[in-house]
């Protein structure tokens, strides 16, 4: 985990906080929501597991403090801020919220505590993989509840941004419900049930279509799933039924999913296969998925790729990384439209709504704190568990009195 994947003004910022002597000083950041994505009520929290290695593993190598010695806006800074970056370790603690918890407008997903340049670098790599897996586990619930309990299969990385986007967006649908990828490193790194077919290009390869099947199902017996519309859906449906058990069951992966996942299910039926299983693929999203459920179209599992690896409706969330004490002095921004509410903070859920309240407040009788601390004074204390996402419903935020009457009192200071 290289201290240079981050912003170079968090490094300029850092080379600052030593030369004016306050490498001593703590500071508290605070990882949040500013605005919902387009078309969201809420959002799934993911990527908790890679932001706490990348804290845990941080570090600057001789090569990237050389780099850095060679850049213009380093030519001030003493040689001490590079034998500060050498021995560079994350000593502080951190506070999150589990994978796969409903959050909402103005919630905090995690908070930092650490002295201010250990706070200060990681905060471009925190925003980054924290929002991006949110926004493919969000998506991923959408999809999911619009399934109405049918299975649905990652099938995003060749339409993922980069490879390694794939792999993590792999995990963070799976977190969002999801029952697979067909992705076989997320499989293999994350323990996420693999899944996959084969390509029109198999069925292409042979003579004929009742070969192709044939030799896939030579290979894969029980786990066999027939390709059908490399040349007509029906008839490709009928020789994958002539063939018989063993048999997973075929998919659909283009036309009318609804008339040919009817005539392929009657299909399958008279030949002794209802246990035989119809999976959808291609250019599916929550929207087509629901109609289709809808419909009642006799689809048992909908494969979806790049509507669910790239967000694609909402491929961007307003998350921010705000200071909000130092030294246990509350800090605040006050930037119209983009102000900051001051103070460590702790997340009470309650059945109906949630409360933001300051750190120091206790929990409320029927409350359950959603902050918990997962690093403490540079060690990991837990790998918070995923929660199982479910239906989620709009709730209100509310504020705590005690916040809200230090926030009045800032201001007034402030005036």
């Amino acid at each position: 985990m290289t201290g240079l994947l981050t912003d170079l003004y968090e490094l300029t910022m850092s080379a600052g906080y030593f030369e004016a002597g306050k490498s001593a000083e703590w500071g508290t950041f605070e990882l949040s929501i500013r605005r919902l994505p387009k078309n969201r009520q809420y959002v799934i929290a993911a990527g908790l597991e890679q932001a706490l290695s990348y804290l845990l593993e941080l570090r600057f190598t001789g090569a990237e403090i050389d780099y850095l010695r060679s850049l213009p806006q380093f030519a001030r800074v003493g040689a001490g801020f590079y034998e500060c970056l050498r021995e560079f370790r994350f000593t502080g603690d951190v506070d999150a919220v589990p994978e796969g918890t409903v959050l909402y407008a103005g919630e905090p997903m995690m908070m930092v505590r650490a002295p201010l340049m250990e706070a200060q670098i990681p905060e471009t790599y925190l925003l980054s993989t924290l929002t991006f897996q949110t926004l493919i586990a969000t998506k991923a619930a959408l999809i999911v509840q619009k399934a109405g309990g049918r299975g649905v299969v990652e099938f995003g990385t060749r339409r993922a941004h980069t490879p390694e986007a794939g792999v993590l967006g792999a995990r963070a649908a799976c977190i969002g419900g999801c029952i697979g990828t067909s992705n076989t490193l997320a499989g293999f790194r994350f323990g996420i049930p693999v899944m996959g077919t084969c390509a029109h290009s198999w069925v292409m390869s042979f003579s004929s279509e009742q070969e192709a099947f044939r030799r896939l199902q030579d290979v894969l017996g029980p786990h066999t799933i027939q390709l059908v519309d490399t040349y007509d859906p029906i008839e490709g449906t009928r020789r994958a039924a002539a063939l018989g058990r063993p048999l997973w069951g075929i998919r659909l992966d283009s036309g009318d999913f609804l008339a040919l996942s009817k005539q392929a299910r009657a299909i399958l039926d008279a030949a002794g296969l209802p246990d035989a299983k119809i999976m959808a693929s291609g250019d599916l999203d929550e929207r087509r998925i629901g109609e289709l459920v809808e419909a009642g179209a006799p689809i048992d599992v909908f494969g979806v790729g790049t509507e669910l690896a790239t967000s694609a409706d909402a491929p961007s969330m307003g998350a921010i990384y705000k200071l909000v004490e130092v030294n246990g002095r509350p800090t605040a921004k006050w930037s119209e439209d983009k102000a900051s509410l001051p103070g460590a903070k702790q997340l009470f859920r309650f059945p109906d709504h949630d409360v933001l309240a300051l750190a120091n407040e206790s929990c409320p009788p029927g409350a359950e704190a959603l902050l918990r601390p997962v690093i403490l004074k540079g060690q990991l204390v837990e790998q918070p568990p995923i929660r199982k996402v479910g239906q989620a419903d709009s709730l209100p935020v509310l504020h705590s009195d005690a916040l809200t009457v230090l926030i009045d009192q800032i201001r007034m200071e402030r005036k």
